[in-house]
């Protein structure tokens, strides 16, 4: 079995396959996502059926495939909850065994007043309700007095809206950063979500939505792959989710769109490790709003992805995939951004050695590579350990004799640097041979290669023979 090196998580916010156990707790009994979007008229998931979406236990919404080529299955959320927060914790490998807070009648007279006390603003409605229901219904008043628009959904979040003409968004942010201190213990909310929304009645919500999440209380499976030396690339809310630990780079999305887009960018680009995506629409356009249609064309417009997305992951096996990551490594050593040319290079022999093999030309050239940066790096031993195997491999292939030669002559001279004067001959030699015998002697690389090898004579006290060097040396010039 092939080693895996990258892992794309993606999670379709929200698409469930039918109840829980506990449902009921939550209100949800009889709750079945995927068959209520199916119903819709605008849900065209080929590619998924083909997967196996609907070979799932219990999925018989639409017909099964006959073949399918995915694996999957169907699985039961172990922590106590059914919010973003405690979802994606588990995902990480974090139980929960109680349910994080919810607040279905609004929050308590204390919560409000400590956060009032630490912002100086006033608030409004304090009730679980829609988003841009919120806005349309307090929007005026938040312009009119200033006040701040706090209100819950069924899952654990204490939101915050404010116009962006009365409170910038920054501004926003730091009153959301005060809520989340207060928010701790009893009342720790997963999630403090900001909410800036712009224009005029019935107002819209803006983009620059931030989540403010309550830190996992103990290590998940991000953290341990950042603890590896592993790439955690966190696209969308994930790196929200987590407060920010355990991702090594983090890319906000805009909405599904640009959130699939970005991944697909993500699939050409070299790493190891996992990119872990959420696609945030299906939940907070649609599922909230309880939108079958909206959330049919979401899931539609993500099966059109598939495809790419599954040649793309299959291009990164191939030694076309390595050749581009070599690429990039050239480029970030021209930058002199070498720790990053490092890993890249290092990352491109493990995957010729992989696909190709040790005994391959590309995977010589790649020695070669990180032995040049060696060089770059004044790390000389490194540098000549690594060229001598490029070159080894290279006399391996008969229709690379001329950069063996000059793999040779790159040998003698370092080695001469080193003082290693008897290598520096040894290699020297088999050069000038290769030119006499193989490759012809009308070249300035068998006149440079004379010169070498006479000075390594010169140094070593062979005088004799240091002078019949550079007379052939003459001679061929």
């Amino acid at each position: 079995m092939q080693p895996v090196n990258r892992i794309f998580l993606i999670v379709l916010d929200s698409l469930g396959v039918g109840e829980a156990p506990d449902a009921a707790d939550f209100g949800d009994a009889g709750s079945d996502t995927l068959a209520s979007v199916c119903a819709s008229a605008c849900c065209a998931v080929p590619n998924l059926r083909k997967l196996g979406l609907f070979n799932i236990d219990g999925v018989s919404c639409r017909p099964a495939a006959a073949e399918p080529q995915g694996s999957f299955a169907r699985l039961t959320e172990s922590s106590k909850g059914k919010d973003t927060t405690i979802g994606h914790w588990e995902l990480a490998g974090l139980l929960s065994p109680r349910p994080l807070p919810t607040y279905p009648h609004g929050f308590p007279p204390e919560v409000i007043q400590a956060f009032e006390k630490a912002t100086g603003k006033k608030t409004l409605c304090n009730r679980p309700y829609s988003g841009t229901e919120v806005i349309r219904d307090y929007g005026e008043e938040q312009l009119r007095t200033g006040a701040l628009i706090v209100y819950t959904s069924a899952d654990s979040v204490f939101q915050i809206a404010a116009h962006e003409s009365i409170v910038p968004v920054e501004e926003l942010y730091g009153y959301c950063r005060a809520a989340r201190a207060l928010l701790r213990g009893e009342h720790g909310v997963g999630r403090v979500i900001a909410r800036p929304f712009a224009g005029e009645w019935p107002f819209v919500r803006t983009p620059r939505r931030h989540d403010f999440s309550l830190e996992p209380p103990s290590e998940t499976m991000l953290d341990r792959l950042k603890a590896a030396g592993l790439d955690v690339l966190a696209v969308g809310k994930i790196h929200d989710i987590f407060a920010g630990r355990g991702d090594t780079e983090h890319i906000f999305t805009a909405g599904n769109t640009e959130g699939i887009g970005k991944t697909l960018a993500l699939t050409k680009r070299p790493f190891r490790g996992l990119c872990f995506v959420n696609l945030v629409d299906f939940d907070m356009l649609y599922g909230h709003r309880n939108d079958p249609d909206g959330y049919a064309r979401a899931l539609a417009e993500f099966d059109r992805a598939v495809p790419r997305l599954l040649e793309r992951l299959g291009e990164a096996e191939s030694p076309d995939y390595a050749t581009a990551v070599n690429n990039l490594a050239g480029t970030y050593r021209l930058m002199g951004r070498y720790d990053e040319a490092e890993a890249a290079y290092t990352e491109c022999l493990r995957r010729y050695r992989q696909t190709l093999g040790e005994g391959h030309v590309l995977y010589a050239a790649a020695l070669n590579n990180l032995g040049l940066l060696s060089l770059d790096q004044g790390d000389l031993d490194r540098a000549a350990r690594l060229l001598d195997e490029a070159s080894s491999v290279l006399s391996l292939h008969p229709e690379c004799l001329d950069e063996f030669a000059t793999s040779l002559c790159n040998l003698g001279a370092l080695f001469q640097k080193l003082g290693r004067m008897e290598e520096a001959g040894e290699r020297l030699r088999r050069a000038a041979a290769l030119y006499e015998e193989k490759l012809g002697t009308a070249t300035p690389h068998y006149h440079a290669t004379l010169n070498s090898l006479g000075l390594v004579y010169y140094k070593t006290g062979r005088f004799r023979e240091a002078a019949e060097c550079l007379e052939r040396a003459e001679r061929a010039a």
